[in-house]
């Protein structure tokens, strides 16, 4: 045990070996994200004050009732849930490549998503749902890529340059969708493709818990793997964790991950790609726990920006993360050139 792990106890049959600065870090981001879901429930004209909120939740039935559990609380927590899973999707990326720039965002995924999104939601309607057709465009997009690369997740440059001509090719393929839809549905398609939680319903908020419950279980068997890969396929073969069988399991595992996320509140930018880094930087860890509760502050955050700062319309919140992201996204290219590493 070093200095900066502790035991926990409970009993004297089950004990656990904790990273003191990780569980600091855990706990700073639950507290965070309950203050913001606080927040995102009490400000504005709707608002309901956090003294109504347990009635609001269980009991009563008026106008506080359908605006935290028709309203607002449905957008809540698929932005917590869709901002986990991104931020775990781009955890176990960056940890399979080795790459920083491994996120979803960078290498297509994203928008893959959303042309099996739209191709199945409006070029072959009933065939399979929605979220079906996210992860479809998502393994197709990923797929490319790492044909397109000859090379695999191996090159950072090549990753880049595979992932920015698959983006534009599943965004052409979208944008040329939208021309042959009525103006009403594209101007609902445009908006959800930007990334948008206006309108969430608890049918969402299943879909996301779903997909976070069980996938980000499997990224969390993973993790313990993923470090054994980090050190060297040999020791990870040597120990019984397959280095290659390891990384197959994360990839689907990220991309399942991603595309609920999209399913869910559409092709929301740079959560998957900022999260992990930041989760790494202040906690010093790669653990996917850490990374998943970041993307939700992240995300929940960005949506209390969109919902009470005065703006003439409110925007999608994709907007907001590109906006930061893309910023976040200059820093980081122009670190790793600085490195050599592109």
């Amino acid at each position: 045990m070093t200095a900066h792990h502790r035991i926990l106890r409970v009993g004297t049959r089950v004990s656990l070996r904790v990273h003191v600065r990780t569980l600091v870090v855990i706990t700073c981001l639950v507290v965070a994200i309950i203050g913001l879901a606080v927040v995102t429930l009490a400000l504005g004209d709707l608002g309901v004050s956090p003294l109504q909120l347990p009635a609001a939740l269980f009991g009563d039935t008026g106008a506080s009732s359908f605006v935290v559990q028709t309203l607002r609380g449905p957008r809540l927590l698929v932005a917590i849930g869709a901002g986990a899973a991104f931020g775990v999707s781009g955890s176990l990326f960056q940890r399979v490549t080795r790459n920083p720039l491994g996120s979803p965002d960078v290498i297509g995924l994203m928008a893959g998503a959303s042309a099996g999104a739209v191709a199945f939601g409006i070029l072959w309607p009933g065939v399979v749902p929605l979220p079906v057709g996210a992860v479809i465009g998502a393994i197709a997009a990923i797929a490319l890529v790492y044909v397109s690369t000859g090379t695999g997740f191996a090159s950072p440059g090549k990753l880049i340059i595979a992932g920015i001509g698959v983006q534009a090719i599943a965004l052409s393929f979208v944008q040329f969708m939208l021309t042959r839809i009525k103006r009403e549905q594209a101007t609902v398609l445009a908006t959800w493709l930007n990334g948008s939680l206006e309108a969430r319903s608890l049918d969402d908020v299943g879909i996301i818990l779903v997909v976070l419950g069980v996938f980000g279980t499997v990224a969390l068997v993973l993790s313990r793997r993923l470090a054994l890969v980090e050190m060297g396929d040999d020791i990870a073969d040597g120990v019984g964790a397959s280095a290659s069988r390891t990384r197959t399991f994360a990839v689907l595992t990220a991309i399942v991950l991603a595309a609920g996320g999209v399913a869910v509140c559409g092709p929301v930018a740079f959560i998957a790609l900022m999260a992990p880094h930041v989760a790494r930087v202040v906690a010093r860890s790669s653990s996917p726990v850490v990374a998943g509760l970041m993307g939700a502050m992240m995300l929940l955050f960005a949506d209390v920006i969109v919902q009470f700062v005065p703006a003439p319309q409110q925007l999608p919140v994709g907007v907001v993360t590109a906006l930061i992201g893309g910023i976040f996204l200059g820093g980081l290219l122009m670190s790793q050139w600085r490195k050599g590493a592109l």
